[in-house]
């Protein structure tokens, strides 16, 4: 491992995708900041402990995420531990409920929102202020979901706080350029994660089944995309949502995708 002082900051990076970017990011040398909601976190202690098995640099502090008290205390310790500005902030931290519209209870949208959008926005603030004060730019990547594009049944608040994050994106894009801070968003399909399989069993083949590439994500390749918007190869992007899921979110809801007798005769020439 090469340690060039680089430092990552990701939300919700102690579980689930979160622990997959992290993780990444350690194997290519960077020092890892973490956060989650939890004050006691087996799984942030495990994750600093492998990160510094392989040599790295990690520290764990808990954080609610859309809480600005909590944000700042998790960013002054961050400086007064690594002394030093992040180089990458990976807006990761989000929760779902699952409810329609018409039952959906006021709390729940008020702890998603909360959490997913405005827990984005108050983290790519105080990371880009420390960026900015240090002169040297940085990447900011938020992690999005289909949700970016598409409604989802029963996900109401999750799809209005996923399609906020999309705007956000290039909103901070167009804003923070000016001080060599790119903004970028990664958008995951269906991703096979300790939560996803406990919810469904049959997560894996059910996605399988409607993606292009035949397979389920992992975290590995979100975490992936996530390296390349940090590093050089991506330094002239900014402002653009990446979409890491095998293609599902670019097919069509066709109703002839299935059999060829069913196609209708599109080149038939009509007489007047």
């Amino acid at each position: 491992m090469t340690n060039n002082n680089r430092l990552a900051v990701i939300t919700g990076g102690t579980t689930g995708i979160g622990r997959g970017i992290s993780l990444r990011l350690a194997e290519a040398g960077w020092a890892i900041a973490v956060n989650n909601l939890e004050a006691e976190d087996a799984s942030a202690l495990q994750l600093v402990r492998e990160v510094e098995a392989m040599g790295g640099r990690a520290w764990y502090a808990p954080c609610d995420v859309g809480d600005s008290r909590s944000v700042d205390r998790f960013f002054h310790g961050l400086t007064d531990h690594f002394q030093q500005a992040p180089n990458l902030l990976v807006n990761n931290a989000g929760i779902q409920t699952w409810a329609p519209l018409l039952d959906l209870a006021e709390e729940d949208w008020d702890r998603v929102i909360n959490t997913n959008l405005k827990g984005c926005f108050l983290n790519t603030q105080r990371a880009a202020r420390l960026m900015v004060e240090a002169g040297s730019g940085g990447s900011i990547v938020n992690i999005g979901s289909g949700c970016n594009k598409l409604a989802f049944p029963r996900l109401v608040d999750y799809a209005a706080s996923k399609g906020g994050i999309e705007m956000l994106t290039k909103a901070s894009a167009i804003e923070l350029g000016e001080y060599g801070i790119r903004v970028n968003c990664v958008a995951p399909g269906g991703v096979l994660v300790e939560r996803t399989e406990r919810e469904a069993p049959d997560y894996a083949a059910s996605w399988s089944a409607i993606t292009p590439l035949g397979r389920v994500g992992y975290a590995r390749d979100i975490a992936d995309a996530v390296l390349f918007l940090a590093g050089e190869e991506s330094s002239f992007i900014s402002g653009q949502t990446l979409w890491v899921d095998g293609g599902a979110f670019s097919k069509a809801n066709w109703p002839y995708a299935n059999t060829e007798e069913t196609v209708p005769d599109l080149t038939r020439e009509e007489s007047a």
